[in-house]
């Protein structure tokens, strides 16, 4: 009690915490009961073991249901108990370890397995290195690996790293390989692969997959010789449900860059179209298109929007050229086909022939002699035209690119057609009339000149060289004025343009 101050020692708090419990005390006598240790053994078990354990009865043999007289059974039960208490003490160890952790660890691999278990397993549950069901040669497969537990301290252990098991199951996950990829018969044998040789399999498999959809992609965006990609067939397509089309017969003649179809036109308010068109699809692969940008990079009507980094654009401009350069001349009244419409690389014409019949060419025609004197002054007076009228020299005239149709020549295929100003333009004249001179003269037509002459006829220049060498470097002579001319003037054009300080001015054909 508290007397001035002073706390009893019978109240005074004890400095080292409150005092332990008393420990209940039981005699030798209940310590050496059996029946002590048995309610002792059970509530522990309870504690540890799961229920279904303990609810089952009869997972352990004991001295109630079985004759216990032979020395063997003895043993065994001395070995099923000895069993049992490890796991128990597994249990204990797991339930230690893992705590309240969310992520638990299982000690389930070192339980002991029960003989009682194994034979309770049916064959279904087995689980084999592969599928084994169809297999003739299955009693001379390797037996499959325990699921769970060793034998002695570890000795024996096999894991998923084990050599064997490893090689096994590589050779078992090729199936996942993609269906192109040949695997052999391997999966059909007890074969085994090592770790590097099935990641070089696999890394093969992925490139093999990667390459066969670069070339199937490549398939899907090109045109082949008859065949058009789906996005051309979209343009089509459009062009038919618009009525600007009403049939797509089929093909008429194939080339390096480009693909002409027959169609029956359709009606359009806005404009008559013909009742026979051709209908041009240039080729979207680049391989024909490589060597042919010296007849776009330097015209200048193309050169600013002209780039190497977006070549698949240079095939729009291409079929846009043609364009203009049809335009030009039908403006002008040179025998050719009439420009319906263009979608992006779909040129639609007015179609030469009659009856889905495209009408010939001059190689394919083979005119008599008079016929082929008429086909020459028209051809001859077409280039002059063209060159005087039009400002356009062909680039790749030929007996190939001029049709007879109802006793007069057109002219086709001017997608590369160039002005004289073109750095090479006089070259591309001379190497026209060089065709044109030397078909003419095979035909039998005996008022042909030579190259020379066509040339200075056609262009008006009078280059007096009596040889071939001299005329064409006259000619690269003359190219090399006129280049400079040109820079000159859009020099000049540039300045202006900027002192006006006005809109860029687009320059027409």
């Amino acid at each position: 009690m508290e007397q001035g101050g002073i706390i009893a020692p019978e109240a005074r708090p004890s400095p080292w915490g409150l005092p332990a419990k008393p420990v209940n005390q039981c005699s030798l006598a209940e310590v050496m009961s059996e029946e002590l240790a048995k309610e002792l053994q059970l509530e522990e078990e309870r504690n540890v073991l799961p229920e279904e354990v303990l609810a089952d009865e009869g997972a352990f043999l004991t001295s109630e249901n079985i004759d216990t007289s032979s020395d063997a059974v003895l043993a065994q039960m001395l070995q099923m108990q000895f069993d049992k208490e490890f796991d128990a003490q597994l249990r204990r160890e797991e339930k230690k370890f893992n705590g309240d952790s969310k992520v638990s660890i299982s000690f389930e691999n070192y339980r002991k397995v029960h003989p009682s278990e194994d034979s309770d397993s049916s064959e279904d549950d087995e689980v084999d290195w592969q599928d084994t069901r169809h297999d003739p040669y299955k009693a001379d497969k390797p037996t499959t690996t325990p699921k769970k537990g060793f034998i002695g301290k570890g000795k024996d252990i096999t894991t998923k790293h084990d050599e064997v098991v490893c090689g096994r199951k590589n050779t078992a996950r090729m199936e996942n390989f993609v269906p192109e990829f040949q695997v052999g018969d391997g999966i059909g044998m007890d074969l085994k692969l090592s770790n590097q040789v099935f990641n070089v399999l696999k890394q093969h498999s992925i490139s093999e997959q990667r390459k066969s959809a670069r070339v199937h992609d490549k398939k899907e965006v090109s045109t082949a010789e008859k065949v058009v990609d789906p996005k051309t067939r979209l343009l089509l397509y459009k062009m038919v449900n618009a009525g600007v089309l009403e049939t797509i017969n089929g093909c008429v003649s194939t080339g390096k860059e480009s693909v002409v179809f027959h169609a029956s036109g359709g009606s359009v308010e806005e404009q008559e179209v013909p009742a026979e068109c051709a209908i041009k699809v240039f080729k979207t692969t680049l391989n024909e298109f490589k060597n042919r940008d010296k007849y776009i990079k330097d015209d200048y009507r193309f050169k600013d929007r002209f780039s190497k980094l977006n070549p698949r654009k240079i095939i729009r401009m291409w079929a846009e050229k043609e364009k203009h350069n049809l335009k030009r001349m039908e403006k002008a009244g040179i025998p050719c086909p009439e420009v319906v419409m263009l979608k992006k690389h779909v040129l639609v014409m007015s179609f030469i022939g009659k009856d889905q019949m495209p009408a010939p060419t001059l190689k394919e025609a083979k005119l008599g002699i008079e016929d082929s004197k008429a086909a020459y002054y028209q051809v001859l007076a077409v280039m002059k035209q063209l060159y005087d009228q039009c400002n356009l020299v062909h680039a790749d005239l030929s007996e190939y690119n001029m049709l007879w149709h109802d006793g007069k020549v057109w002219l086709i295929d001017v997608s590369q057609s160039v002005e004289p100003t073109h750095p090479h333009g006089l070259e591309f004249l001379y190497r026209d009339c060089r065709n044109v001179s030397q078909f003419f003269q095979k035909c039998g037509v005996a008022e042909t000149p030579n190259e020379r002459e066509l040339f200075n006829l056609v262009s008006g220049l009078n280059i007096a060289s009596d040889n071939q060498v001299d005329f064409l470097a006259e000619i690269e002579a003359l190219e090399k004025m006129n280049e400079d001319h040109v820079q000159n003037h859009a020099k000049k054009v540039a300045t202006f343009q900027k002192d006006d300080d006005g809109p860029p001015r687009i320059y027409d054909e």
